[in-house]
């Protein structure tokens, strides 16, 4: 993995996966994804007719893969320490990925609050 660094951070934002996560090259964690934006080709929002989402639908789908990626961890945790499995690599890999995208939502919660706050801010 490369790390999150300002080109990663860019692509990210253009297309929703983050690099070097996951089973293929890439992962989606489902938010800023470019078909739930409505950004299309070339990053021109609303571009190939592809219908827009609103802010909140977005938020709601990333808090929903937030959640699926702890269930699972959580579960894994469980079998685990039941014996069910004894596979500790797969149990840490969904572990890291549940606190990574918990964190990622975290700032990304922490980033809507200061946008928020600098808005109640303005002199109307």
């Amino acid at each position: 993995m490369d790390g999150f660094t300002i080109s990663n951070a860019n692509r990210f934002l253009e297309t929703g996966k983050f690099p070097g996560v996951g089973d293929s090259k890439t992962s989606t964690l489902g938010i800023g994804s470019s078909s739930a934006s409505g950004i299309g080709a070339g990053g021109v929002p609303g571009s190939l007719g592809e219908t827009q989402s609103s802010f909140a639908d977005t938020l709601k789908t990333a808090i929903g893969n937030v959640n699926e990626l702890q269930k699972t961890s959580d579960a894994a945790m469980q079998n685990l320490a039941t014996g069910r499995t004894d596979n500790v690599a797969d149990v840490m890999i969904a572990a890291e990925k549940s606190d990574i995208a918990l964190k990622l939502m975290v700032q990304v919660r922490n980033k809507i609050i200061d946008a928020y706050q600098d808005v109640m801010k303005m002199q109307v």
